[in-house]
């Protein structure tokens, strides 16, 4: 067996996880979390979701995987910093204490190799109505959850005729004028205060919307686990982008299986070319029976 192939990061900055809702993603993240190599971490909140916790104990087998892993990180040396979010926000009174050797923050300020600094902050502090309505708040929580349940459902319906996914809401969100509204005052919100603290980025989430803005302040939003599959990410010489988590997975995966394939071809002596001379006057062989 090969070494786990990995990709290597200064900085991961990952968000809503919403471990324990029901279309929490835990599967693929810890698959994600498997193959990245990085000096820190910061979980940008609603990592966990509380508030479905609390309506309906839901905890598998997949979201203890994610937890131990990132124990593991912690363990191993990579300085792992959770900030809190609305759905887990009874975490924030534990605001500078350690579980696990993972710290608590209420927010948190990132320097780059190349000396620049960004606000690291969930974002629902920014979000008017989980401010100032949140039984709106609540209510749109619950709507929201049903949508997701509907939209499951499509998409079984769409990969039994072998479709890709579709999201419903990501569609509604783009279609709907209020929520293209919402979603910029949001952006706006946060810029003007990453700006007026003299930052020159700031990355969130909350908003289930990834997002790589760059203007005078550079906006990065980590997006999510619920229905997409994103992160943001610090490259050694500084570089910050958001990338697509799953298919960065996929190519990794696919590159540890070649790994593997190459050295079982080595260890028989054989060579692609050799592969390649066995491998397909059998296929037609066995096509010729199939016909």
């Amino acid at each position: 067996m090969s070494k786990t192939t990995t990709a290597r990061f200064r900085t991961l900055f990952i968000s809503d996880f919403h471990l324990g809702a029901s279309e929490s993603r835990a599967d693929e993240l810890r698959r994600f979390l498997r193959r990245v190599d990085c000096d820190t971490i910061y979980l940008v909140g609603d990592i966990l979701d509380l508030w479905c916790l609390k309506r309906r104990w839901r905890w598998p087998e997949a979201n203890n995987r994610v937890v131990n892993r990132l124990l593991k990180f912690a363990k191993r040396g990579t300085r792992v910093v959770y900030i809190p979010g609305n759905h887990d926000e009874t975490l924030r009174k534990y605001d500078g204490l350690r579980f696990g050797g993972i710290e608590i923050a209420l927010e948190a300020e990132h320097c780059t190799a190349d000396g620049r600094k960004y606000l690291v902050t969930h974002g629902d502090e920014f979000d008017l109505v989980v401010r100032h309505a949140p039984l709106l708040s609540a209510i749109g929580g619950h709507a929201y959850d049903g949508l997701l349940k509907i939209n499951r459902r499509f998409n079984h319906i769409r990969a039994l005729l072998g479709l890709e996914y579709w999201s419903l809401s990501s569609f509604l969100k783009l279609k709907v004028k209020s929520a293209c509204k919402y979603m910029s005052k949001f952006e706006d919100a946060v810029i003007a205060e990453a700006e007026r603290r003299k930052f020159d980025g700031v990355i969130c989430g909350h908003v289930h919307k990834v997002a790589d803005v760059r203007s005078k302040i550079h906006y990065l939003n980590c997006g999510e686990w619920v229905e997409g599959s994103h992160a943001v990410v610090e490259h050694d010489d500084g570089r910050m982008e958001a990338i697509d988590a799953m298919e960065l997975t996929k190519q990794l995966e696919q590159a540890e299986r070649e790994s593997e394939r190459q050295l079982v071809l080595a260890g028989a002596g054989v060579d692609d070319d050799m592969a390649d001379d066995f491998v397909m006057p059998m296929k037609r062989v066995l096509l010729a029976q199939n016909a």
